[in-house]
């Protein structure tokens, strides 16, 4: 074959590696390799071969998006054109995104990355590319099925994906739970009775910023420390691009509103006293979200204390969380530390709440509105106290899962205030990286309990029985 600067190809070593697993049969191959690595022209190479010498061949490939996965079947059709001969081996269907081999009547179709019209297909081989910006791997799981009935392979290629998608569940998985590993550098091979992943990234301890530890997570001979060097410098590059996309570790994404090396600067041993008078954040999530109670402790601007959460996760079989769950959360933390105000998010059911625990625990009840002025507010001290390291918290799993998960929102008047990553409540499987509510409960409190120490009160408005923020 021909490539696109008109050498023949010469399969480099790490491809090599590749390319013998694939043959070797394996019915699943992952290749998870940082960006411009050819990998996208080299499973478009593969996927002529299979066409070309598999009787019946059905080679299905499929993307995010449609221009992902027609961008493997440019490089394929490239391919056919560029190479002597092949265009008497090959019929490309442009339109129809096809293309027939004239031997063996196989085919290499571009389809939807959509499980729901993907269950009617029966691959020989199936390619999924960038598999990490699929919504979910529902179309993985429905190819995988059906590989028995004609000894089919799946092959995925992809650079790394935000951490807590299904995606890195199952890069982790297969990299940690196979029977064969090894390590070569920063190249992971490991391989299990029917599945294998080959792995290159930069370990998460090394140094990104070194042009020459980046390679070794490059293993494509033309893409140099110099070259990397130059793609780092441009002025459209991020820190968290560079990571995932560049040195393929797994990050948050460039709109995380609180980052993983700041909020770990913010971890403190020392905890909320036991006894002393607290403000409470309520966050509740009847149905769907999970609620959280957290108490925080501000005694001065300078000293501003998160709590250990408790966090309550709703019944999974469409019931509704039980209020007496809520109150009995409540009760805990109050005997801890008496809470002296509670900070109630204003969502549907949250004033039932509030006027219970006025009645039962005797404090002070603030609704929280879920408004911009009360949400940016909030957004704003919070970040305010990480930055100036007045606000620390006590390295709680959960809190700083919740606290990590929550994205940026910026308004068009330039405010920010969090936001979840994933909007959909219908994606069970995406529940662990969708929830922030330890941190809207926390942050709602903070904002509150900074702003009576400030006498700043912004946006309160009385109401009997209950003030209202925002």
């Amino acid at each position: 074959m021909i490539l696109d600067n008109g050498e023949h190809w010469t399969l480099e070593g790490f491809q090599a590696e590749i390319v013998e697993d694939i043959f070797s049969g394996v019915s699943e191959c992952w290749v998870v390799i940082p960006e411009g690595s050819a990998k996208t022209t080299l499973m478009s190479a593969i996927g002529v071969y299979h066409a070309d010498f598999t009787p019946s061949a059905n080679c299905l490939v499929a993307a995010a998006s449609r221009e992902q996965a027609e961008t493997l079947f440019s490089q394929a059709a490239g391919l056919i054109a560029r190479s002597p001969g092949f265009d008497k081996r090959f019929r490309v269907f442009e339109g129809y995104r096809r293309i027939v081999s004239h031997a063996t009547g196989g085919l290499l179709q571009v389809k939807a990355a959509d499980d729901r019209t993907g269950d009617g297909a029966i691959p020989s081989l199936g390619i999924l590319d960038e598999i990490h910006r699929h919504r979910d791997l529902k179309l993985y799981r429905t190819w995988r099925g059906k590989l028995g009935k004609r000894g089919g392979q799946l092959l995925g290629i992809s650079t790394a994906g935000e951490a807590g998608t299904e995606f890195e569940e199952v890069r982790a998985r297969m990299l940690t739970e196979a029977a064969e590993v090894t390590v070569d550098g920063f190249h992971t091979r490991a391989a299990s009775a029917d599945a294998v992943i080959h792995d290159w990234s930069v370990p998460a301890d090394a140094d990104v910023e070194d042009m020459g530890v980046v390679k070794r997570a490059n293993p494509l001979s033309t893409v140099t420390a110099a070259e990397l060097g130059r793609k780092r410098a441009s002025p459209a590059m991020t820190a968290a691009h560079w990571r995932r996309f560049v040195c393929n570790q797994v990050v948050r994404g460039d709109f995380s509103a609180v980052g993983e090396a700041e909020w770990a600067a913010a971890a403190s041993d020392d905890p909320i006293p036991e006894g002393v008078p607290v403000y409470a954040g309520l966050d509740v999530g009847w149905k769907w979200d999970t609620t959280a109670v957290v108490p925080v402790w501000v005694p001065g601007l300078e000293d501003r204390r998160i709590g250990v959460p408790e966090v309550l996760v709703p019944p999974r079989d469409g019931r509704s969380m039980s209020p007496q769950l809520i109150h009995d959360a409540l009760r805990r933390v109050h005997a801890r530390n008496p809470i002296e105000a509670l900070v109630v998010d204003g969502a549907v059911g949250g004033e039932v709440l509030a006027e219970w625990a006025e009645e039962n625990l005797g404090c002070r009840v603030v609704i929280h509105s879920n408004g911009h002025a009360a949400q940016c507010l909030a957004f704003e001290r919070w970040m305010e106290g990480l930055r100036e390291g007045t606000l620390q918290h006590p390295g709680d799993p959960t809190l700083t899962q919740h606290v990590l998960n929550a994205r940026a929102r910026i308004l068009p008047d330039g405010r920010s205030r969090f936001d979840r990553p994933v909007s959909t409540r219908s994606a069970a499987d995406l529940q662990d990286v969708r929830v922030i509510d330890a941190l809207s409960a926390a942050s709602g409190a903070h904002s509150v309990a900074v702003g009576d120490l400030r006498a700043e009160p912004e946006a309160v408005f009385d109401r009997p029985g209950l003030e209202v923020w925002g």
